[in-house]
């Protein structure tokens, strides 16, 4: 699957509301941050068109201080992005995610890194009663 434009979380008031309102879970080289999108909390606007209700949206983020010089942050934000873009389907529809990297993500492997994300996203969504 492709990661397109729209998939991006890059206004920085989304991004807050999904550290300030959103749950996480620690997943050892990374934390992932979530929360479900409200319908209403994105109007639409000429600079910024309606986003689809089903679209799931992620931010990466890979600090200095928590990953280390530029080179290991781009290969950390790479890494987690390439698991966002094949593994996209399980994260259910409508949330955006906060994927954080931490030190020791780029010492593990990238099996180890999908593994961890495949088994966090089915836990997003709350079960059905």
């Amino acid at each position: 699957m492709r990661f397109r434009a729209e998939q991006h979380l890059r206004r920085q008031r989304d991004i807050k509301a999904v550290r300030e309102l959103g749950r996480r879970f620690e997943c050892g080289g990374f934390t992932l941050w979530y929360r479900r999108r409200p319908p209403e909390e994105s109007p639409p606007t000429t600079a910024h068109p309606a986003i689809p209700p089903d679209l799931r949206r992620v931010c990466v983020i890979a600090s200095t201080a928590a990953v280390g010089c530029a080179v290991e942050r781009a290969r950390a934000k790479r890494r987690l992005r390439e698991v966002f873009r094949h593994h996209q389907s399980v994260v259910p529809p409508g949330y955006d995610l906060l994927l954080i990297a931490r030190r020791s993500l780029n010492g593990l492997e990238y099996r180890e890194i999908e593994r961890k994300f495949i088994e966090v996203c089915p836990r997003i969504a709350p079960r059905p009663a």
